[in-house]
């Protein structure tokens, strides 16, 4: 026999890159209904975030986030990482993409997203800021008048049975003080300043972005910011499946399993309440007994 699921798979969000650079794209995005569920033990793997970019040396983009599994199920890939000023300007390709960094003025492309997992990165469009990098449910916005864009914001979905938006780019790396530009709704972190170099790091089990940075040297003391962590949800309904993993909660006739780590989804059994009480009770066993030992009666 089997049962069906409700699930969500969030990846590791990018970095952001660390000099006039782009912010971390959003981890990917893969939500799924009415997938089949069998007996056995499902393998649960949550992305980390990608670093941000490192201090000290030229060509410091994000890295990319870290691929989230629910396996046999469904996979969602990491976001990409925030591209850095001049040296390596694009963002990294991930679930969504990560914001493009400034290069000597010239507009740079911002990076695709993958698939139907999320959206391009914003570009760094020779103003001395670096894009936002893209959200499950919106492109990341492109620098403009020296201010970094915003990061893409996520998407919203209700399957831990509240409304809870994930996967939000960060922020771009920007020249204007008191304008720093915001992480997308969903987690992502927000771009620095020179005013305020500081960046926002995603949050965790999220897939959200890392904010970027606007250091005035590749030796500047600071690094951008990290990615947050993926996440995995179940669903189902509770009379139909014994199992167990992650954190487990209800909401209405639901079971709800959350894993905001790695960890394994164990499957006992499936089939409806009855069925699944009376195997377990020994009452099965007794019915069929019963109904063997009259049908050789009757023949005797």
């Amino acid at each position: 026999m089997a049962a069906t699921a409700d699930t969500l798979v969030i990846s590791g969000g990018g970095g952001g890159g660390q000099r006039i650079a782009g912010g971390g794209g959003a981890g990917g995005y893969q939500a799924s209904t009415s997938i089949t569920l069998i007996v056995q033990s499902y393998t649960v793997t949550i992305g980390a975030g990608g670093a941000g970019g490192l201090t000290g040396t030229a060509g410091n983009q994000g890295t990319s986030g870290n691929d989230s599994l629910l396996q046999t199920i469904t996979t969602a890939r990491g976001g990409g990482g925030g591209g850095h000023y001049e040296t390596l300007p694009n963002g990294l390709n991930g679930g969504s993409g990560g914001g493009a960094g400034l290069q000597s003025d010239a507009s740079t492309s911002g990076t695709p997203g993958t698939g139907s997992q999320g959206n391009d990165g914003g570009q760094g469009a020779g103003s001395y800021g670096g894009g936002g990098g893209g959200g499950a449910g919106q492109v990341g916005q492109n620098s403009a008048a020296n201010k970094g864009g915003n990061g893409g914001n996520g998407t919203s979905i209700a399957i831990s049975g509240a409304s809870t938006t994930y996967a939000g780019g960060g922020g771009g790396g920007g020249s204007v003080n008191g304008s720093e530009a915001a992480g997308g709704y969903g987690g992502g972190g927000s771009g620095g300043t020179p005013g305020n170099e500081t960046c926002g790091v995603g949050t965790a089990n999220t897939g959200g972005g890392g904010g970027a940075l606007r250091n005035n040297s590749d030796s500047g003391s600071l690094a951008g910011c990290n990615g947050g962590s993926g996440i995995v949800i179940i669903r189902y309904v509770d009379s139909e499946v014994d199992a167990t993993g992650g954190t487990e909660t209800t909401s209405g006739s639901d079971r709800i399993h959350t894993f905001t780590s790695s960890g394994t989804f164990t499957v006992n059994s499936v089939g409806s309440a009855a069925a699944v009480d009376l195997y377990e009770s020994g009452s099965f066993f007794q019915l069929l007994w019963n109904k063997l030992f009259n049908i050789a009666w009757a023949k005797n």
